[in-house]
């Protein structure tokens, strides 16, 4: 199996304004030279973390779906971030993956932040959501989804292998809460052999909520891989090594020892 480029980008937002989002990461994205395999985007990318979808989403299918196309065609890449979408008369909280050859998924956020009321102005996504991608398999999760390790749960078994190989979660996570995230994107990545990626904004969003980052790509051994500091706007490319991965799950066979569930939404 090959080694994967991870390019992420940690950035602050422009308030419930897709335009210039767009106009913004379009310039970020083709700044990466490299080739690289998947580039991340945070949550909500085009709005911030508005609580007003009536106001502010924008069809699943509609400018930024086409932008995301158009960019992943050009930079042969898959291009994965999140935006506020209404769909069939429902909003919902969506990550986005769209490949370069136009082949697309999604993802709706399960877990909706009732701290902050997103439950009553979003839908709960109701499916858990693992892709595959040049050999590796991808479970995507949304923000506040990172707290519930159930849903974040990786299975085993001697014929089919590993459910999956990397979480991706994209978020917009406060601040006030940071030490929470980086402590839970390490416990994922330890209690599920897996490599985890995360990507959180910067700065203030229109509520004067504040950010800070932190964003990080992690090892299966709950080990940084990325160089990104608190609030800098920054966008690293990061490479995902295939045979390490291989050999600390032959090594350290805890997955053989994973107690057996049914998730049961």
């Amino acid at each position: 199996m090959q080694n994967l480029r991870i390019s992420i980008i940690q950035t602050g937002l422009h308030w419930v304004n897709p335009g210039s989002n767009r106009d913004m990461f379009e310039k970020k994205i083709k700044g990466i030279s490299e080739p690289v395999d998947l580039i991340v985007l945070p949550e909500v990318f085009t709005t911030g973390f508005t609580m007003e979808p009536s106001d502010h989403a924008e069809p699943y299918k509609g400018e930024t779906f086409r932008w995301m196309k158009r960019l992943a065609a050009e930079k042969n890449t898959v291009l994965i971030g999140g935006i506020a979408a209404k769909d069939n008369g429902r909003f919902y909280n969506r990550m986005i993956w769209m490949q370069p050859d136009g082949t697309h998924y999604k993802y709706d956020k399960k877990h909706l932040f009732s701290f902050a009321g997103e439950q009553k102005e979003y839908t709960h996504g109701k499916e858990r959501v693992v892709l595959k991608y040049k050999g590796w398999k991808f479970l995507l999760l949304i923000c506040y989804d990172l707290r519930f390790p159930v849903w974040c749960k990786n299975t085993y078994n001697p014929r089919q292998g590993f459910e999956y190989d990397c979480i991706i979660n994209i978020a917009n996570w406060p601040a006030p809460r940071i030490h929470h995230w980086s402590m839970l994107l390490k416990a994922r990545a330890i209690e599920n052999q897996s490599y985890v990626i995360g990507v959180n904004r910067t700065g203030k969003d229109g509520n004067n909520v504040s950010y800070s980052g932190y964003s990080d790509v992690i090892n299966p051994l709950g080990e940084t891989l990325s160089d990104i500091k608190p609030n800098e706007e920054k966008t690293e490319t990061v490479t995902l090594q295939r045979k390490p991965l291989e050999d600390f799950r032959k090594k350290f066979r805890v997955a053989n020892d994973w107690d057996k569930f049914k998730l049961i939404n």
